[in-house]
């Protein structure tokens, strides 16, 4: 019987520990960032017209994927951003109504399923955001998570410039003045 050539090798002293050392190092920042954006995660995709339910599914898959690529992410915020926004896009082109019989179970990111009605009424910029064409909302939403035009251009990438995103955030701003307005008027 031969041996393996790789199981007679013998490895450095200390190079499992120091494996070991890097990788609960990065699952420390993981969880770092993990914290420090879910959250505004699940606001982001809100903003861009998700159910609270769906952008909290949608936020939790794209941080495992996260999670799964860390190693190799070198600007994580706008990664999940991206990917997220494009699972929302695509889970709304492809949507099928699926009726449950019960309210979903409580989780961390939906404490309270049944209150989500009172949540949504309590922010108002979601009624003003579901008025907007859906570039405009998309960029609205990039905008209120913290990205600038330049980056909301780069992030999206293909036809739109930093001018056009420029160019639909002033129309989206317009559009918000307006519905501001028009609400103090009623009022």
């Amino acid at each position: 019987m031969t041996e393996n050539p790789a199981s007679t090798a013998t490895e450095e002293p200390g190079s499992f520990d120091a494996a070991r050392s890097l990788r609960e190092e990065a699952d420390q920042s993981f969880a770092t960032f993990y914290r420090s954006t879910i959250r505004l995660l699940v606001a982001f995709l809100i903003n861009q017209g998700a159910a609270v339910d769906v952008a909290a599914d949608i936020a939790q898959d794209t941080m495992m994927a996260a999670y799964e690529r860390w190693s190799d992410l070198h600007s994580p915020r706008g990664w999940v951003h991206k990917v997220a926004s494009r699972a929302l896009v695509r889970k709304v082109a492809s949507f099928e109504e699926q009726p449950v019989g019960e309210v979903p179970e409580p989780t961390a990111l939906l404490a309270r399923p049944d209150a989500i009605k009172d949540w949504e009424t309590h922010h108002d910029a979601l009624p003003m955001l579901r008025t907007l064409p859906p570039r405009q909302r998309q960029v609205m939403a990039w905008t209120l998570a913290g990205f600038t035009p330049t980056d909301i251009a780069e992030w999206l990438g293909g036809d739109l410039t930093s001018e056009a995103v420029r160019a639909n955030l002033a129309k989206a701003r317009r559009s918000a003045a307006a519905y501001y307005e028009a609400r103090e008027e009623e009022r």
